[in-house]
C-alpha cells in the first residue's frame, strides 16, 4: 500500500503543477507534509533546499529522497516515474493537438492567467518557511540569514547552491 501512496503523492502534483518544478512545490508539500506526514515542515524545506543546490529538477529529487525515504529502492522509483508520468503521458498523447494550438492566442492567454495562481503558491509557501524559521530559531536569525542571503544572491552574484550550503552550515554549527 505505500508504494501506491507514494505514487499518488506525486503524481498528483505532477498532474496538477502547471509549468512543473517551482508550481509542483507547494502541491508536493501538501501530500508529504500534510496528507501523509512522512516528513515535517521542516524537513521539508531542508530537503527543498538540499534539492535546490543539487543539479537537476527538484521535484525528481524530492520524489527520490521522500521514495527511498518511504519504500526503499522500489519507492524511490515508483515516486521518480509518478512525478514525470504526467507530462511523459501528455507528451505523447497531446504533443499533435499542442503543436497544432500552441500559437493559439486563447493558449496564451490561459498560460498568462495561470502565472499569478503560480506566484501566489510560491508566496505562500515561502511566507510558511519564514513563519516556520520565526519560531524555530527567532527573528534575529530568521532576519540575519535572510539579510546575508539576500547580499550574497542580489549584491555579490553568489551562486544560489553556495547561499544554501552556506546557510546549512551555518545552521548546523550557530544553531544546533
Amino acid at each position: 500500500m505505500i508504494y501506491w501512496h507514494i505514487f499518488w503523492a506525486f503524481f498528483l502534483p505532477g498532474i496538477l503543477g502547471y509549468g512543473g518544478g517551482p508550481a509542483s512545490i507547494p502541491l508536493v508539500e501538501k501530500e508529504v507534509v500534510d496528507r501523509y506526514e512522512w516528513v515535517t515542515e521542516n524537513e521539508f524545506s531542508e530537503m527543498l533546499a538540499m534539492g535546490n543546490a543539487l543539479p537537476g529538477p527538484i521535484a525528481t529529487k524530492m520524489a527520490g529522497y521522500i521514495g527511498f525515504q518511504e519504500g526503499g529502492v522500489l519507492g524511490a522509483i515508483i515516486g521518480v516515474f509518478a512525478t514525470v508520468a504526467p507530462s511523459l503521458i501528455l507528451m505523447i498523447v497531446l504533443l499533435r493537438l499542442l503543436m497544432k494550438f500552441k500559437d493559439s492566442p486563447k493558449v496564451n492567454l490561459l498560460t498568462n492567467l495561470v502565472r499569478p495562481v503560480i506566484a501566489v503558491l510560491l508566496a505562500m509557501m515561502t511566507i510558511s518557511f519564514f513563519q516556520n524559521s520565526y519560531h524555530g530559531i527567532g527573528i534575529l536569525q530568521t532576519a540575519f540569514i535572510g539579510l546575508i542571503s539576500f547580499i550574497l544572491l542580489e549584491k555579490v552574484k553568489v551562486h544560489p547552491a553556495y547561499v544554501i550550503a552556506g546557510s546549512l552550515v551555518y545552521g548546523a554549527i550557530f544553531l544546533a
